[in-house]
């Protein structure tokens, strides 16, 4: 997500940042009150608004520590229709439990996915129903100073990296560059693959970490393409052509899209993009565009590609009907770390576990 730049709104950014600072302020010296669990908490966020791979982050930690621990992830679950404590199941929407949560309980069924606004309450409710819960995963609660994590995991896309920006509404960020200090680790996400030796060592001294927090650099790894709706439309997968006889219509509701339309074109000719907000609710006109869009095609071959995000939303229409249905395939993303600092990063994080674990013994 890029915002323009009106100096306009220059003297509101510094109200802004002079709001949140004072915020902070309060937390810090703990005049507004907190809490603090006993066991692991690991909190994954940002300072600026959307696009920085949070959950697809979160998903790579519960991977990580699902093999060693009994692991819960818990976020307010964004644009919900409901608002308390809810545990994702087989028989989750969108609507009761948002988006990425769903996402994440599709991939890993055997992590207990939780959403609550109130997170401390959420917590209380995981330990209630799940007493065996060895670590929590805060999904982007950075800002959520009610609870203290125990493990702060930040978020910088390297195309819009926090020493660049500014407060909203000029800029993306949601507070000052300043309380990158709480985060014990700094990933610079969606990094390209190719960063010279010089690029990266320039990003680490203008971040200017402190001597307790560690830097990693990480890439979204696109996997072939799987059916959105039918699991058993694997004999349709579409083809990786660099030819003309093979079009696609890419559908987005994600805050930056501009990675996956570049992967695409290097495979396809034929692309018609239709981009929507981040977490959009697909509408019955929304699926009529779509399937316009698929019909104006002029390629032989065609296809409909979208996030796995947007899959999630998008497979609850069951009135899809062929030939769109059998040619919807989502796109999965893996991350990567660059630098071979993949075995630093997850032994880092075991280890806290580990050492936090509430019965203090190695699991």
């Amino acid at each position: 997500m890029t915002r323009n730049k009106n100096i306009l709104l220059y003297p509101i950014s510094l109200l802004y940042g002079v709001i949140t600072t004072i915020r902070n302020f309060l937390y810090d010296y703990e005049i507004l009150p907190t809490d603090e669990f006993s066991f692991p908490v690991i909190c994954v966020g940002n300072i600026t608004v959307g696009g920085t791979g949070k959950t697809p982050h979160t998903e790579y930690l519960a991977r990580l520590l699902k093999v060693h621990f009994k692991v819960a992830t818990l976020s307010r679950g964004y644009k919900r229709t409901t608002r308390d404590f809810r545990i994702a199941s087989q028989s989750s929407q969108v609507s009761e439990i948002g988006d990425e949560p769903l996402q994440i309980f599709r991939n890993l069924p055997d992590v207990l996915v939780t959403v609550d606004r109130n997170r401390v309450h959420g917590v209380d409710m995981i330990l209630e129903k799940h007493p065996d819960t060895e670590v929590i995963i805060l999904d982007d609660a950075f800002q959520h100073r009610r609870i203290i994590p125990g493990f702060s995991i930040l978020l910088t896309d390297f195309e819009r990296l926090i020493y660049k920006d500014h407060m909203l509404p000029y800029g993306n960020l949601r507070e000052s560059k300043g309380n990158m200090r709480r985060a014990d680790v700094i990933l610079v996400t969606k990094t390209p693959e190719n960063i010279s030796p010089i690029q990266r060592r320039l990003i680490v001294k203008e971040i200017d970490k402190s001597p307790y927090q560690n830097l990693y650099f990480t890439t979204f790894r696109y996997s072939p393409p799987v059916p959105v709706f039918d699991k058993g439309q694997n004999d349709k997968l579409p083809k990786n052509t660099t030819g003309d006889g093979c079009g696609v219509v890419l559908v987005t509701g994600i805050a930056n899209p501009q990675p996956l339309n570049e992967y695409l074109k290097g495979s396809y000719k034929e692309i018609t993009h239709l981009s929507f907000p981040d977490h959009h609710s697909f509408t019955e006109k929304d699926l009529l565009s779509i399937t316009t869009a698929f019909n104006n095609l002029k390629s032989p071959d065609r296809y409909l590609f979208t996030t796995e995000k947007d899959a999630v939303r998008l497979r609850e229409f069951t009135n899809i009907a062929e030939p769109v249905r059998s040619a919807f395939f989502y796109i999965p993303i893996e991350v990567h770390f660059l630098n071979e600092d993949k075995e630093a990063f997850d032994n880092l994080i075991i280890d806290y576990v580990r050492k936090n674990h509430r019965n203090n013994r190695i699991s």
